[in-house]
């Protein structure tokens, strides 16, 4: 059962004099009914204009008996131990009413509400609610669900506060104790009003792990400065911020309302609050999807073509790569925002993958559509590599941001082969190069190498050639073959890096060596899963 009681009558009184909506006077009064909330702003009125002209010395309440589920709760002061609900004379006082409340409930009528600034006025009523939902269909995303967000301005903080203080004094002075339960947040209060007439106007329900967003972003440039002597108060709760446009942030505020002492409070602002002007603004109305992860492997057959875009001091190099060639698909078969790429490892741009290609998975940002059966994720793919000859791709497949994981896990983890075309500078036989087969697990120092200096931090890494097998061409070529650990640097491995890699082949074969193509061959990691043709 939510209810008002007759102690709630001092709390009612007070803030519909001082210009309260009768949704935050329900709050106040800790009214945990949610469908108490959705009903008309005037029958509201109405019920609460009766309820202070009832006189009754017994309890009388206005209520509605509704299965709620528990409500969270925002602390305003801390609970006093061993309060009663009656004065010393064992009675609960009678307050002074504005002619039997009709003044009061006329006033609060026409006012913005000092608390909420209309929140829960204008904004809970169905033309603001269709609104929203001509944005939210206009963006045209798909979605089964939605979460909805509010961003409130950080002064209503303030004046809750101030309310709640000014109700806190009226208690004291009439001898009654404060509520023993916290007042119901006002965003919890909107959502309880707001959520189910945008349910049945959009068609599907509210869903707090929804991956859809509806937000909307209050402000009230009126009452903006209300926040500035906090800033004198506490000013360690205000800090610049280089994403932040403004130090009085809302969680700066309530830390800030947290720390300052209510007599200092009550210096700088009136309690109850005085009423707005006007009502606040919706600035902004935003939809928004999570991300969606489509994963495959790819094959790059061009020695001229890199992984992701070769920009080198604002220049471009050259004119697509890897990433572009797939993600361009993407973008526009799933409409979204941005996308991010991620591999497991990478290879150089004059280097090719080879058999059944290197696993990587695209990030979509704020998608429009989400939903892809498997026969449209075969033509996408067979579209990507139509499109191209310097790149294919295989098992494409939607998958979950924790499956990604998998791909990273092998980056260090797992082996990689190689197929590498070599020259020596000195001439060579098959019985010179023959030994190469033999050595297994050979271990090497591979000091950060030169070429990737500018990106990479400098350190000695060590790495394992776990096999290896040459093919001799002729007196300056050979083709070697190496199974090695994730991470090793094949190219520096041939020729030494200048001494950086040790050992190498040069110093294995006692003469100048030098890489002349490189392949990968295989990329040992088990992920994405293989598909069927």
């Amino acid at each position: 059962m939510s209810s008002l009681a007759e102690k709630d009558r001092p709390i009612v009184q007070l803030l519909l004099n001082a210009g309260t909506c009768p949704r935050c006077i329900l709050r106040f009064c800790c009214v945990g009914s949610q469908v108490l909330y959705r009903h008309p702003h005037k029958d509201l009125l109405k019920d609460l204009q009766e309820f202070l002209k009832n006189n009754q010395e017994e309890e009388d309440t206005v209520c509605l008996d509704v299965a709620d589920p528990p409500c969270k709760r925002i602390r305003l002061e801390p609970r006093e131990e061993g309060a009663a609900d009656v004065n010393h004379n064992g009675a609960i006082p009678q307050v002074a009413e504005a002619d039997d409340g009709r003044a009061a409930v006329e006033s609060s009528a026409v006012k913005v509400c000092n608390v909420c600034l209309g929140i829960l006025q204008e904004f809970c009523e169905a033309d603001f609610v269709k609104k929203v939902c001509q944005k939210v269909n206009s963006a045209d995303y798909q979605f089964t669900s939605f979460v909805f967000s509010v961003s409130l301005p950080p002064q209503l903080s303030v004046r809750e506060r101030a309310a709640w203080l000014g109700v806190k004094q009226e208690m004291r002075n009439l001898g009654l104790p404060l509520a023993k339960d916290d007042i119901v947040q006002l965003k919890e209060a909107y959502k309880w009003i707001i959520h189910p007439q945008l349910s049945e106007e959009l068609g599907v329900p509210a869903d707090g792990k929804s991956l859809f967003e509806v937000s909307v972003v209050f402000a009230h440039p009126e009452t903006d400065e209300e926040c500035h002597f906090l800033a004198t108060a506490c000013p360690d709760c205000f800090k610049p911020a280089k994403n932040k446009q403004s130090v009085f942030t809302r969680m700066a505020v309530i830390k800030a309302l947290e720390k300052i002492k209510e007599e200092d409070f009550l210096k700088h602002f009136p309690c109850p609050p005085s009423s707005p002007k006007k009502l606040c603004d919706a600035l902004e109305i935003q939809c928004n999807n999570g991300a969606v992860f489509v994963a495959g492997r790819y094959n790059k057959y061009s020695r001229n073509l890199p992984q992701t875009p070769w920009i080198i001091d604002g220049e471009r190099k050259l004119e697509s790569s890897v990433e572009e060639l797939i993600s361009e698909h993407l973008m526009a078969e799933f409409k979204a925002d941005s996308f991010n790429f991620s591999s497991s490892g990478r290879e150089d741009v004059d280097v090719r993958t080879l058999g059944n290609g290197r696993p990587f998975a695209i990030e979509l940002v704020n998608p429009r559509r989400i939903h892809f059966t498997a026969e449209e994720m075969r033509r996408l793919q067979q579209a990507i590599n139509d499109s191209s000859d310097k790149i294919q791709v295989r098992d494409l497949q939607l998958v979950t941001r924790e499956a990604i994981g998998r791909m990273k896990e092998g980056e260090e983890e797992k082996t990689k082969t190689y197929s590498a075309l070599i020259w020596t500078d000195k001439a060579i036989q098959k019985e010179d190069i023959a030994f190469l087969d033999d050595i297994k697990e050979l271990k090497l120092d591979q000091k950060t190498p030169l070429r990737v200096l500018h990106r990479r931090p400098l350190a000695v890494r060590c790495r394992l050639i776990h096999t290896m097998r040459a093919e001799y061409i002729d007196e300056h070529h050979f083709r070697l073959h190496l199974k090695t650990q994730a991470g090793t640097y094949i190219k520096e491995f041939v020729h030494g890096d200048f001494g950086r890699t040790k050992p190498n082949i040069g110093s294995l074969l006692n003469r100048t060596a030098d890489i002349l193509e490189l392949d990968v061959e295989s990329v040992d990691v088990d992920w994405p899963p293989t598909l069927a043709d």
